[in-house]
């Protein structure tokens, strides 16, 4: 069994806690939905323009659990234009 970490540094266009919890929520929910992966918001919880967000999955083998990962960055990318993705990261646990 492999388990695969993806972290997204994610510079958003919110100007108040309240616009980015919209945004983070909306991404979050969305993703648990199609992906079926478990994500939350890890760091910066205080800064209303900017996240980072921890998406992981388990698979028995670890070529699709990587590319699930890889298709969630490219879904975030092409899915909220207005969010930059100023880093991403995917690891091994």
């Amino acid at each position: 069994m492999f388990i695969f970490c993806l972290e997204l540094h994610l510079d958003l266009p919110a100007r108040s806690l309240k616009e980015k919890r919209g945004i983070v929520k909306s991404i979050l929910g969305r993703c648990r939905n199609r992906f079926n992966a478990a994500c939350a918001e890890v760091d910066r919880q205080d800064a209303p323009g900017a996240a980072v967000l921890a998406f992981v999955t388990v698979s028995p083998n670890k070529v699709i659990a990587r590319q699930v990962l890889e298709r969630i960055e490219e879904w975030v990318y092409q899915g909220w234009p207005d969010v930059e993705i100023v880093a991403s990261d995917i690891s091994e646990v």
